[in-house]
């Protein structure tokens, strides 16, 4: 082998295992800092609110997540099993997990119970989709308060969070799933027919749609109703048509609770972010009341997406009803590019470059710095290099200012965006 075939085989040992599976990304630097920043102004927001912090495991049990819960299809789950033969799977959506946690440490309980948390989501979705499978969620869950209140404060809590991190430009989509449920059971569609018809509408097939209204042979008002259902988009005057419609008393039931649900939005004066969609349904089918989806431009997915699931902790052995949030991270942060918002900037960090001997000096004045709030990078200086590589591995980091320890007594501050240099005393 010659010395070039050498150093060609050498070069690509590993180039394989650089990359990431598809549907999963690294991200590091800015973008990684600006993200954490983000995550920690929603959660405050959360914690405002008086939620309180749970961590659930990145995986668990296959059946948390089965499809008769109401979560994602199980062909979208990625399963594998332990040493015992437990069939395992990584949590396709947060939600299920607090509600076994719930069920399991909350039992008795029958006031509110608050619950918020942060983390990451893994959804097998196609390749020909181009999304990730991977993603970061904020989110929260309102447990034991079935009322009004709870549903608008959970949408309120959503425009707060979006709002803080910059972005103004926000619409909030709010269906109930008791419309759907209820025209159905007017129209006596059979299961079958029922998730048939759930699909054409979440899928928007019109057509489809179309050809099993037909089929069923429903009454004037009532045909009208299904073929206007993507049309009822918009104010309260669509939920006044819609109510004209129908005789169902649930689908009654939950035009009026979305009528209530706008007037405490009015009093919280976040009314203006809110729209209806009475066409609206969730890929989850735990939802059993209002169901919402936060959209802004610069994306086509939604940034955060909510609902009321008052049956769902009862499968884990509590009866308790329940609304929550979830914030999609990754689609607010390509959003908050898109839209150019550059409000949540992570502060300068300063490096400390000393030589082995000036290492108390040098400790010392990052602890000065840190207690005064100033991210500190120490760097010790190699006898290989020079003071000028260190300044150029600045630049590259956008760091603001280097401190360069020369003595026992004095230390050089470095200006990196001037070029200036002033000796500072040690003493002072």
């Amino acid at each position: 082998m010659s010395k070039a075939d050498y150093k060609f085989s050498t070069d690509n040992v590993g180039r394989e295992l650089l990359h990431t599976p598809e549907g999963m990304r690294d991200i590091y630097g800015e973008e990684c800092a600006r993200k954490i920043k983000v995550q920690e102004t929603m959660h405050h927001v959360l914690k405002l609110y008086g939620f309180k912090d749970i961590q659930t495991p990145t995986y668990e049990f296959f059946d948390i997540f089965s499809e008769k819960r109401g979560t994602v299809a199980s062909k979208k789950m990625y399963r594998f099993f332990d040493r015992e033969g437990n069939m395992l799977a990584l949590r396709p959506d947060i939600t299920p997990s607090v509600a076994r946690c719930v069920a399991k440490y909350f039992k008795d309980e029958q006031l509110p119970i608050r619950l918020c948390y942060e983390g990451n989501t893994f959804i097998n979705t196609s390749s020909y989709q181009g999304k990730l499978k991977e993603t970061t969620q904020v989110g929260a869950e309102l447990i034991n308060d079935d009322s009004s209140d709870a549903d608008a404060e959970m949408i309120a809590i959503t425009i707060e969070c979006l709002l803080k991190t910059g972005i103004t430009e926000l619409q909030i989509e709010i269906g109930h799933a008791d419309f759907f449920n209820g025209i159905v059971e007017e129209g006596n569609f059979d299961e079958i027919e029922k998730e048939e018809l759930r699909n054409l509408i979440v899928s928007k097939n019109l057509f489809g749609m179309e050809e099993i209204i037909e089929r069923k042979h429903l009454s004037g008002k009532l045909k009208e109703l299904f073929l206007k259902l993507p049309e009822l988009f918009g104010n309260l005057e669509n939920l006044s048509y819609a109510k004209t419609l129908t005789t169902n008393k649930k689908a009654l039931h939950a035009i009026e609770r979305l009528e209530k649900l706008y007037a405490i939005l009015k009093t919280y004066q976040l009314n203006s972010y809110v729209t209806f969609d009475l066409g609206m349904l969730s890929e989850y089918n735990y939802y059993t009341g209002i169901i919402y989806k936060a959209y802004t431009y610069g994306t086509g997915e939604p940034v955060a997406k909510g609902g009321r699931y008052d049956n769902l902790i009862e499968q884990y052995g509590k009866k308790a009803p329940a609304i929550g949030l979830a914030i999609e991270v990754d689609q607010v942060m390509l959003a908050l590019s898109r839209q150019k918002i550059h409000v949540l900037k992570e502060k300068p960090v300063t490096v400390i470059l000393y030589k082995t001997e000036y290492r108390k000096v040098a400790i010392d004045l990052a602890k000065k710095y840190r207690d005064n709030g100033i991210m500190v990078e120490m760097i010790r200086k190699s006898s290989r290099k020079e003071v000028e590589d260190y300044k150029e591995l600045a630049t590259r980091n956008a760091v603001k200012q280097m401190i360069y320890v020369k003595s026992n007594d004095e230390v050089l501050v470095i200006d990196m965006e001037n070029g200036t240099e002033k000796v500072m005393d040690t003493a002072e």
